[in-house]
């Protein structure tokens, strides 16, 4: 059991060796054969580095020849560009030397030119010179012969040298009145032919452009009632319900015997309209004491105040005006309510607006700023019962006050020659005015204002020196004026017409404009037997 152990230890001995060495063995081999394998590869491995770096040495080579080539492009192109560029330096060198050679040439002629007029001037200066000694030796001897003819004619006339002068002074002052009237009337005749045709055209194209029609307001209004029963009750007990309604509107109620109706009359538009919707409403309620009344009042006075505003508004926005305070717009719409000899202001305003606007195109003006002189030139009449003063100096410092700028105050102020005018926009303002007012249906006004405004005007013909008659015609828009001809020339005839215009101008109200014609008659009479 121990050898056949002991044998069999051996061979695993063995075994195991024989192991070993075929592991030696292989390890070798594998070696070899590695060392083979990388050899291989390390050799085509610089086969293929030689071929890269053999193309990259190409391609560096053919790189280098391009860029060479586009370099040598470049400095062809630029040698090319600077040589143009000198020639063109060498063109505008030339150019710039023929023109200072012109200029020289040119200079040398101005110089030339300038040397032969001065030797002109020189030679005309000498011949003034004695031309001027010439004049005042002949001066002196004029003088001379006038003292001594003057010493004959005051030796042959018998009068000093005092009287001599007067008389002369007498004469001259006759002969050049005569003169300057001639003159005056050809100048103011041709000047007022002219002006005429063209203030004509415009008028008529601004009349026609804005035609609207007129509608006349009075200052009673008429309130219709149910029955006679319902005056008692307007009246009420001891008169007490129509003493509050004249109390809380300040108008005066007016109750006859006139069937159906009650008369509200007031010069107050704003106060008129008041009353008139608040008894319209008490009527249509039934319900007639004087709380009743105060209350109805209040509530239509509010309601007429809003109104007020809304007039404004629509008539701003009617005219296209901007910028414009409320307080003016206010204003503008208690114009609805007033009347100027029956026409109603703020209508009146709009339609100035618009003729204003016409006229300062056709002038070449800024129509926006002459609409709005011709919008607000009549704002003071919102206020004129309430203040002292004319309307135009009223409303021209309440548009100031709310920032109104020239040239509007001036037309505000101006536009009844009050004030001095300050631009265009104010006289064409005034004839705006003028032709609103005195269109057909615009305006009217009382009898007694009428006869008037009638009698105001022959007296003041009839004051100038040389007047025998004169006659309003045309209802008052014409007066005719007869002269005495062994008084008034001709030439004197129609100064005596500028006189009367102007003092009828600076005197009297009216509307449009008044014409003055002044007749000169000769009679020759003589009686055969």
């Amino acid at each position: 059991m121990s050898w056949t152990s002991a044998i069999l230890g051996m061979g695993d001995v063995w075994a195991a060796m024989l192991a070993v060495v075929a592991l030696l063995v292989g390890a070798g081999v594998g070696v070899v054969v590695s060392r083979f394998v990388v050899g291989t590869t390390l050799s085509q491995a610089r086969r293929d580095a030689d071929q890269i770096v053999e193309r990259a040495g190409a391609e560096a080579k053919a790189a280098a020849a391009k860029v060479e080539l586009e370099a040598e492009r470049a400095i062809l192109e630029r040698q090319g560009k600077a040589e143009r560029e000198i020639e063109e330096a060498r063109a505008e060198l030339k150019e710039a030397e023929r023109r200072l050679t012109k200029r020289e040439d040119a200079f040398e002629r101005k110089e030339e030119g300038l040397a032969t007029r001065e030797a002109a001037v020189q030679k005309a200066a000498e011949g003034l010179r004695a031309r001027e000694e010439r004049i005042a030796q002949r001066e002196a001897e004029t003088a001379e012969v006038l003292a001594k003819q003057r010493e004959t004619l005051l030796r042959v006339a018998e009068m000093t040298r005092e009287q001599a002068r007067e008389m002369l002074l007498t004469r001259i002052e006759d002969e050049f009145r005569l003169d300057a009237a001639k003159v005056a009337r050809k100048v103011v005749e041709d000047a007022e032919t002219s002006a005429k045709e063209r203030a004509r055209e415009i008028t008529l194209q601004a009349i026609q452009r804005y035609a609207t029609e007129h509608t006349s307001e009075a200052t009673v209004r008429s309130v219709a009632i149910p029955s006679d029963d319902m005056k008692g009750r307007i009246i009420g007990r001891e008169g007490r319900n129509i003493r509050a309604i004249e109390k809380a509107t300040g108008v005066d109620i007016i109750v006859d015997d006139t069937p159906g109706v009650i008369v509200v009359s007031c010069f107050d538009k704003v106060r008129q309209a008041v009353a008139v919707e608040a008894l319209e409403r008490l009527i249509a309620d039934g319900r007639m004491h004087p709380s009743r009344i105060e209350e109805i009042v209040e509530k239509v006075r509010s309601e007429i105040n809003d109104k007020i505003i809304k007039h404004g508004k629509d008539a701003v926005l009617e005219v296209n005006l901007r910028g414009i305070h409320p307080k003016i717009v206010e204003a503008m719409g208690k114009l609805h309510f007033r009347t100027s000899y029956a026409q109603n202001v703020l209508r009146h305003s709009i339609e100035v607006a618009y003729l204003c606007q016409i006229i300062a195109d056709q002038l070449g003006l800024d129509g926006t700023i002459a609409r709005r002189c011709g919008f607000l030139h009549d704002i003071g009449k919102a206020m004129d019962h309430e203040m002292e003063g004319g309307h135009p100096k009223i409303g021209m410092d309440f548009a100031r006050q709310y920032g109104e700028r020239e040239p509007v105050l001036n037309a505000i102020g101006g536009h009844h020659a009050d004030i001095p005018s300050t631009s265009f926009y104010t006289p064409i303002v005034m004839a705006a005015d003028a032709v609103s007012s005195a269109r057909p249906g615009a305006r009217r006004e009382s009898l007694e204002r009428y006869v008037q405004r009638l009698t105001e005007l022959q007296d003041i013909a009839l004051s100038m020196p040389g007047v025998t008659e004169a006659h309003a015609i045309q209802a008052g828009r014409e007066v005719r004026v007869m002269v005495d001809a062994r008084k008034i020339s001709d030439d004197e005839a129609f100064l005596v017409a500028q006189r009367i215009a102007r003092r009828v101008s600076d005197e009297m109200t009216f509307p449009g404009e008044i014409r003055v014609t002044v007749l000169r008659e000769t009679r020759a009479i003589e009686v055969a037997r």
